[in-house]
């Protein structure tokens, strides 16, 4: 018998005395509990987006190099891509709620560092230990998400409204920092940041304390090659986007990525606990789930940023008018989730991705159509709010579906695994998609993309309904 199943603990009582009754959390308490592991978590999408809107006035303030002034702004994706595996592994290892309120107080100190940099190499770094911050929130915050809210059908509507204030701060980045840079300058967009993370720490003290897993081994080199292999993919497909795919800045960290990941294929076979267990990818839903994540992020975010550049070259845009034309994609992040999550509870994991990934096809389809110099408007909107749909229902679909597939004992861990996944879709969309010279040739790569997702995602999720039946016949 394990011990999360023995029976409650004995004492010696006096025989009047009334037995121990478990009370169950109020409504109150989960709500005050949510509000704490939102709000930290708002902070990693809202300095994914804040940045962008004040590189002009730090180009101006720092003097930068060309070559240095994008990576103010990447350093923090790419460092926070290769350590989310690492992040959820620790969680699991030492305690979601331990993992979470360090990474809290982290961001805010080094917040303060980033605004106080002098130059734009301090400031680099500044962002690079920023996202490692980020790699500890968000399994963290979704662990903690899981273990309080033990019913499936309650654990996934709180999955989608933690979805929706996620796409909240990556859409309100962008207003929030211009606010901040014509108000002071860019350094006040860095002290935006203490007060959410001291309003989340004050909340965080609220939430309970997960399980530790600590009796399994560390899988060291896993940890190694598999932050080497994620941040060094992240950071050749970022260099792709900025420069070329021929360029050996893309091209060498992308072949260490290569390396990496084989090394680490042949030493997870050997190791006694390996940082991907078996148990967990053996899981047909959680491989389902990881595509519909990396596909999804790889249409939805590359294709937000294709579109934004196509619509200023296109009909001149202003940057503001620009992003005035892309809320068809950018709104429904803030909303739909609420609605997502209320699905997968409802319908199972699934049909929502199908559709999700079913709806990359359909931007695709509809892109493949844009042609000539200036294409109908109304195709391009609705191929965007295809591409808002793919996103909106597969990325919280597949986070919900990793929450009900992945073993509780890695909670933090699989959740991780996920985000990995996710950041280097987002990357690899953004390097291929942004580079490509058409609408049509975009629609095109996203048709394929998308239907190979289809195919993948039903297989996977068609062989966990079968395996699911053969239990059941096998036990009547």
């Amino acid at each position: 018998m394990t011990t999360d199943s023995v029976a409650p603990a004995t004492r010696t009582t006096s025989p009047t005395a009334p037995p121990a009754v478990a009370v169950p959390p109020s409504a109150a308490w989960r709500r005050l509990t949510f509000a704490g592991i939102a709000t930290g978590n708002l902070l990693v999408p809202l300095d994914t987006s804040i940045l962008n809107v004040a590189v002009p006035d730090m180009q101006s303030s720092l003097h930068p190099a060309a070559a240095a002034l994008p990576w103010a702004v990447d350093a923090y994706t790419v460092v926070f891509a290769g350590l989310l595996l690492a992040g959820g592994v620790f969680a699991d290892r030492w305690g979601a709620r331990r993992v979470y309120g360090y990474a809290l107080g982290a961001f805010a100190v080094l917040s303060v560092l980033c605004a106080l940099a002098p130059d734009v190499g301090s400031l680099i770094g500044g962002r690079a230990l920023l996202g490692a911050a980020g790699a500890g929130l968000v399994p963290a915050s979704l662990a903690l998400l899981i273990h309080i809210s033990p019913d499936p059908a309650r654990r996934t509507r709180a999955i989608g409204s933690w979805a929706a204030l996620s796409g909240l701060g990556a859409a309100a980045g962008p207003v929030l920092g211009g606010g901040l840079v014509e108000l002071g300058g860019w350094r006040l967009v860095f002290l935006a940041n203490p007060p959410i993370a001291l309003a989340a720490l004050l909340l965080a003290r609220r939430l309970p304390s997960s399980p530790v897993r600590a009796a399994r081994a560390l899988d060291r080199a896993g940890l190694l090659l598999s932050t080497t292999g994620l941040g060094a993919l992240t950071f050749g497909l970022v260099e792709a986007g900025i420069k070329s795919w021929s360029s050996p800045y893309a091209l060498f960290p992308i072949g260490i990525a290569v390396l990496a990941f084989a090394a680490l294929t042949a030493v997870e076979r050997r190791v006694v606990s390996p940082v991907l267990p078996p148990a967990l990818l053996a899981l047909p839903k959680v491989r389902a789930a990881m595509v519909a994540a990396a596909v999804s992020c790889f249409a939805y975010f590359g294709g937000m940023y294709m579109l934004a550049v196509w619509l200023q070259h296109t009909y001149q845009l202003s940057p503001f008018k620009a992003g005035l034309a892309s809320l068809p994609i950018a709104f429904p992040v803030c909303v739909m989730p609420f609605f997502t999550g209320r699905l997968v509870a409802r319908y199972g994991p699934r049909p929502v991705l199908l559709s999700g990934m079913s709806a990359s096809v359909l931007s695709g389809v509809l892109l493949i159509f844009t042609t000539g110099h200036h294409p109908s408007i109304v195709l391009v909107i609705a191929a965007e709010l295809a591409l808002a749909a793919s996103g909106t229902l597969s990325i919280p679909g597949a986070a919900a579906a990793m929450a009900l597939s992945a073993p509780p004992e890695y909670a933090a861990t699989s959740q991780g695994a996920l985000n990995g996944i996710r950041q280097a879709g987002s990357a690899l969309g953004v390097a291929a998609l942004g580079t490509l010279a058409t609408l049509p040739t975009a629609g095109f790569v996203l048709l394929v993309v998308g239907a190979i997702a289809v195919v993948l995602v039903a297989s996977a999720t068609s062989k966990a309904g079968g395996n699911r039946h053969s239990r059941r016949r096998q036990g009547a």
